[in-house]
């Protein structure tokens, strides 16, 4: 690790904002593994958004009126702008009334926090069982806020609303997540008391957020699922990290999405010569060898394919640090569908994770589908760059560190897909074929995801415009899953909306940017080393796209 650099004035008013964040959103303490606050969860009330937009008000302002002292302030200044202006228009758009989707508001949040909490110590237990009391509070505050969106006319989808009860309703009653992680506790008689009692006060504020959703929000929430043009550009420049063209981005998303399937018709002859797409899969999905049975089976396959590629890239491609090289792979305690990474703690006690949410009564697994996930995930995708953001702590302050932007970040883990079929990795035309088939995927997501929420004409050439509807049928043309891994994913763009596409225009957007990178080494000594060009993009953490163009072609 290099000598850390002595902190500017404007590292230190990152590290204010993220003492900030930490005050007003606890759950970061246990998410980057710090004492304090354990129990403790952000006040999603009204008056908590209004204390939120007050201090990055504040620290806005002071942002702006700083003086950047070398290179990194420059980067950092900006991040901080950008980040702050983006939520401050979304609390002044509303976004906060309306927040509920299947996968990422606080209706999953609250949960899934204590996926992260220690449970090794009695004091770990009475921070989770702290935690479970401290719940039905914070629901509280939640629902004030959705009540809020009822009178401003800010509320989701009744599709997102149902979807959302239905996930709640499996944290009420006594077999519900709660009660069975209290009884996960080998503590003394009356700390078991308390988790107990606090498991079923946290199943009871899940039943009175189902009773408000069937309820009160339920009669106020639209039929369509389109959030709209102005919405949607804010929330896709925050998931990009840039402004984008929208038109133009749709129809690259339709011109990417017939580019996935030509590929993937050509690698289908390979795999099983004069087959379409179709018949290739079905002949590898018969095919034992490559088949998983059970999550135990499902674990062990990642964890040796990970450890084979932290490994074996660590001695090529990449510099990976040793604290670095341990990626734990895991079966995560949902049934909800979705696989997804949680960066180390700080001090890299807590190791990076790649868990994978299996949908009840799905056993088995094929290899050749899930490979290149497991690059995505883990080295040389999310792993590999969430985790050299902590390690970089010479070069980036906390905030730096901590900052998280989905176009860099998903945009990086596609680019990593790809560079792993480039460095031969995907050579087998089976596990290619697996590559292109979540390319594909992620290429019809941009089609549908732009297509429905601003309401644009259906590729087909009927003339027909968008609808939520219209988008599961679209999907499972275009994805080799089952109907449960459908479902919950296009319930997910339906109510995210900007987030999917970030995946594919962030890939594009990464490999314009190296593109012209190597242009700019052209003729310069060393010539264009894309081993350099991928430690300089990565030293520079997570940062929005548009931050990271200017900072590597200034």
């Amino acid at each position: 690790m290099a000598d850390a650099r002595i902190p500017t004035p404007i590292d230190d008013l990152a590290e204010q904002w993220l003492d900030t964040m930490l005050e007003l959103t606890p759950e970061l303490h246990v998410h980057l593994g710090r004492p304090g606050r354990e129990s403790d969860y952000t006040d999603r009330s009204p008056d908590g958004v209004a204390a939120q937009a007050d201090a990055a008000r504040s620290m806005l302002a002071r942002v702006r009126a700083a003086r950047p002292e070398d290179q990194t302030d420059v980067v950092t200044q900006a991040e901080l702008v950008r980040t702050l202006e983006l939520e401050l228009e979304q609390i002044e758009a509303g976004f906060w009334q309306r927040d509920l989707n299947v996968i990422a508001s606080p209706g999953q949040d609250l949960r899934d926090v204590f996926d992260l909490m220690g449970t090794d110590t009695t004091d770990d237990w009475e921070h989770v069982a702290q935690r479970l009391h401290n719940l039905p509070s914070a629901m509280s505050g939640y629902l004030d806020s959705l009540r809020i969106g009822i009178a401003a006319g800010s509320v989701p989808a009744i599709r997102q609303v149902r979807e959302v009860a239905a996930q709640a309703r499996k944290q009420t009653g006594t077999d519900s997540f709660f009660a069975g992680l209290a009884t996960r506790a080998d503590v003394p008689a009356a700390l078991q008391s308390r988790l107990d009692d606090g498991a079923r006060a946290a199943s009871e504020a899940y039943g009175r957020l189902v009773e408000f959703l069937e309820r009160d929000l339920a009669p106020h929430a639209p039929e369509a699922d389109a959030l709209g043009r102005e919405h949607y550009a804010l929330a896709s420049r925050a998931f990009v990290g840039a402004e984008i063209d929208l038109d133009e981005t749709y129809e690259w998303g339709v011109e990417e999405l017939a580019r996935m399937v030509a590929e993937q018709e050509r690698i289908a002859d390979q795999v099983l010569p004069g087959a379409g797409v179709a018949e290739a899969i079905a002949h590898l999905d018969a095919d034992p060898a490559r088949k998983l049975h059970g999550t135990e089976a499902l674990q062990a396959w990642m964890q040796q394919t990970s450890d084979r590629a932290v490994d074996e890239l660590g001695r090529t491609h990449f510099d990976i640090p040793d604290e670095m090289r341990r990626l734990e792979c895991m079966i995560a305690p949902t049934q909800e569908g979705g696989i997804y990474y949680t960066p180390p703690s700080e001090d890299f006690a807590r190791a990076g994770r790649m868990w994978w949410s299996v949908p009840e009564g799905i056993t088995e697994f094929d290899t050749w589908r899930e490979l290149t996930t497991v690059y995505h995930e883990g080295v040389p995708g999310h792993h590999l760059q969430c985790g050299l953001a902590v390690w970089n702590s010479a070069e980036l302050n906390g905030w730096r560190r901590l900052n998280w932007n989905s176009g860099h970040g998903e945009g990086w883990a596609l680019y990593a897909e790809r560079l792993m079929a480039d460095l031969g990795y995907l050579d087998d035309p089976a596990d290619r074929l697996g590559m292109l088939d979540g390319q594909r995927m992620r290429a019809a997501r941009v089609v549908l995801d732009i297509g429905v929420h601003l309401q644009k004409p259906r590729p087909d050439g009927s003339g027909e415009v968008w609808t939520g509807d219209d988008a599961f049928g679209f999907m499972a043309q275009h994805v080799n899953m089952n109907d449960s891994f459908v479902r919950f994913e296009v319930n997910r763009y339906l109510g995210w909306a900007g987030q999917a596409p970030s995946y594919k225009v962030g890939q594009r957007m990464w490999e314009q940017l190296r593109d012209d990178w190597v242009s700019a080494q052209t003729g310069r000594p060393g010539g264009a080393d894309l081993k350099e060009f991928h430690r300089q993009a990565l030293a520079v953490g997570s940062i929005g796209l548009g931050t990271l163009r200017t900072t590597l072609l200034p």
